[in-house]
């Protein structure tokens, strides 16, 4: 649970969508599919050497053809993010021993990650150094660390909300780190460590909008949302009335609001924290949050002795104060918000 203040806050402050966060939890009920505007990003292996990293960046296409670019965030305390990283726990050798998927990362020699490189505040690569930096990202740099004793040794495989399941059962990471939703659903196909963070759903519309005013002013609007989200069930059941438009990416969902395709884009509201470094001029929050609490929690392979192992390692970080740090650097300061929300109970 948050703590109060910091929940109104967030509340009060988020006006915008995040820039290629993955969407989380699991499509249903697929209404009306909009046509992708973007390249098909196909899932490619990025090693963490700076090498690697900037060759994939320089080849990484546009999320759409109808934006351009996008305005940039408020850059991250890099210094104060990388000091937090460094001071991670490390794992005792008979706690690698004891669990089958550590060993296989132990002797793999690196730690490999499902993950989004574009979004600013919880996964973006840093192409003037090529290092990782955001909330999801420092938890899998800190978990590289407490497995293998050195943050930087993890190797990157691009994902989004249709191919986090997948990248897990074909074997081809260790973990996924993508704003990713506990749904049962997911876990008749992999499993979960965490909660490490919760959210809740929120509307945006146009900063010009007077019309809608919150979810129960849906009915008869065309709302966007994001394809492989929980966005299509969460309508059906809040604002049945409504006409549901499928994207891809956010970001495609956010260009058809902008342009007027649609009336307003549903999505999780920790996802809209980068309006407020980056489009409060253009979109705004209306009405509250709604809708369950949405646990995030890590992808692991099925049955994996790795959720107790990585289960741990959450608490140990919370413990010593490490996610809080994180969670300040990575969104607290670049959006103003001076408390940290209290941490999810781990395991629960």
């Amino acid at each position: 649970m948050r703590k109060s203040t910091a929940a109104a806050k967030i509340t009060a402050l988020i006006l915008a969508s995040a820039l290629g966060i993955t969407a989380c939890g699991t499509s249903a009920n697929k209404t009306e599919t909009a046509p992708s505007t973007a390249a098909t990003e196909a899932a490619a292996t990025e090693a963490a050497a700076p090498e690697a990293a900037a060759s994939e960046a320089a080849g990484e296409t546009a999320s759409t053809a109808a934006a351009e670019t996008e305005p940039e965030a408020k850059e991250i305390d890099k210094a104060a993010f990388d000091a937090i990283l460094a001071k991670g726990p490390v794992a005792d050798d008979a706690d690698i021993e004891a669990s089958e998927w550590a060993k296989k990362v132990k002797e793999a020699g690196k730690l490999r990650v499902g993950a989004v490189r574009t979004a600013q505040l919880f996964s973006q690569l840093d192409e003037t150094d090529n290092k990782m930096r955001g909330f999801d990202a420092g938890l899998f740099q800190l978990l590289a660390r407490y497995v293998l004793g050195d943050e930087s040794k993890y190797e990157i495989t691009q994902v989004d909300s249709s191919t986090r399941e997948s990248v897990l059962t074909s074997d081809q990471v260790d973990a996924v780190f993508a704003t990713y939703s506990i749904t049962d659903s997911r876990k008749e196909v992999i499993s979960f460590a965490g909660p490490y963070y919760t959210s809740r759903q929120a509307v945006l519309v146009k900063v010009d909008n007077s019309e809608i005013t919150g979810v129960d002013s849906l009915a008869g609007k065309i709302v966007a949302t994001q394809t492989g989200s929980t966005g299509p069930s969460i309508l059906e059941e809040f604002a049945p009335e409504a006409t549901v438009q499928e994207f891809e990416t956010d970001l495609e969902a956010r260009t058809a609001l902008e342009q007027g395709r649609v009336d307003a884009y549903v999505t999780d509201y920790t996802l809209m924290l980068n309006a407020l470094v980056k489009e409060a001029d253009k979109f705004k929050i209306a009405g509250d949050v709604f809708g369950p609490e949405d646990n995030y929690g890590i992808g692991l392979p099925k049955d994996s002795d790795g959720v107790e192992f990585v289960n741990t390692f959450l608490k140990k970080i919370e413990e010593e104060g490490l996610w809080s740090e994180l969670w300040q650097v990575s969104l607290g300061d670049r959006t103003g918000i001076s408390e940290a929300p209290e941490t999810p109970a781990v395991g629960e």
